[in-house]
């Protein structure tokens, strides 16, 4: 009970980090397959009391799902099986004296889950993390391979946490740690014995890939540079930039050289950057984003012959939009840095 607590307090410590984590630009169906280690706590057939114990054995999963647009949630239904082999110690023998039998046996499980699963990064454009829970039916079949053969379907319920990397837009390689909990099923001890309660609790660490995802959309194409203001007015260059980036594209070059010309030419007393982002991101983070914004314009004009003591530099955050979004929206014109000629 206590590690699934803590996996639940896990889950919802990420549901509340979701805001703040860009996660992964991911949408569309996908296909994926897992293999790896099993295990089966060691528990007891109910009133009887007989024990249970299952050596290591494998565990596999497909999955069939979809990642949500603009979203880091996925939505997937689960095929898995799982089995692990072991020896049952029991007493027999005759009216003198009592021995101790063993037997070969075996325990076969298919479940049918559905599960949802939250995805996000981990400050890079590869690494990401994921949690998330399922339900669904497990079906058991316990067997001591001389006779008994017993099986139940059950509720089941899962928790998962997975490590992933990103190869290319349409492939992931994941590692996953599931915990399964198919509570009293109903399973014989022995062969002709009354079906007992067991619970099963199941652990597996498991490697695999997933396949599919959409395209991501098209860059969109750059606003033209605004006008020239007024002789009178201080005149004002925008430059554009990429999704969480703060670099100069040569589009934003061509329009910092217009500036650097205009502002040596006409002998501005001071020129004035100011950086800005859109929504996607929390304040902090958006805040530093767009003083580097604001660095990166002013180191350029300096390369261009802009005096460094005539340019002053801020950032804006997310707090003065150019155009008006909820919280979370990737507003390509909204990533820009502004510079005013005075």
């Amino acid at each position: 009970m206590k590690f699934k607590g803590l996996l639940l307090g896990a889950a919802a410590s990420v549901v509340l980090m979701g805001t703040a984590n860009a996660g992964y630009e991911r949408d569309g169906w996908y296909i994926g397959a897992e293999a790896g280690w099993g295990r089966v706590n060691e528990t007891h057939f109910a009133v009887s009391n007989v024990p249970l114990k299952l050596d290591d054995g494998l565990a596999g999963f497909i999955t069939i799902g979809s990642a949500l647009r603009n979203s880091n949630w996925r939505l997937e239904g689960e095929l898995g099986y799982r089995k692990n082999d072991g020896t049952q110690h029991f007493a027999c023998g005759g009216s003198v004296a009592v021995l101790t039998c063993a037997a070969d046996i075996s325990m076969t499980e298919w479940s049918g889950m559905f599960n949802a699963i939250y995805d996000f990064n981990l400050n890079s454009e590869r690494w990401g993390m994921s949690l998330g829970a399922g339900v669904g039916i497990d079906n058991p079949r316990y067997d001591n391979r001389s006779g008994l053969d017993t099986t139940d379907k059950v509720f089941a319920f899962q928790g998962i946490a997975g490590l992933t990397y990103r190869v290319t837009q349409h492939w992931d390689i994941d590692l996953n740690y599931r915990y399964f909990n198919a509570a009293k099923a109903d399973l014989e001890e022995s062969v002709g014995a009354i079906p007992r309660e067991v619970d099963l609790e199941k652990h597996s660490v498991t490697i695999g890939f997933r396949y599919g995802y959409n395209e991501p959309p098209a860059p969109p194409v750059e606003p033209p540079v605004a006008a020239p203001m007024p002789p009178a007015a201080p005149k004002q260059f925008i430059v554009f930039f990429g999704f969480n980036k703060c670099n100069i594209t040569a589009e934003a070059d061509a329009v910092l050289s217009e500036a650097a010309s205009a502002a040596k030419s006409t002998g501005s007393a001071s020129v004035k950057v100011v950086g800005h982002t859109d929504t996607s991101g929390s304040t902090k983070y958006n805040q530093k984003l767009s003083e580097c914004r604001a660095n990166a314009v002013k180191t350029n004009l300096v390369g261009k012959g802009v005096s460094d003591g005539a340019i002053s530099t801020m950032g804006k955050g997310e707090t003065e939009l150019m155009v008006q979004t909820g919280d979370g929206v990737k507003e390509p014109q909204n990533r820009r840095a502004t510079v005013d000629l005075q």
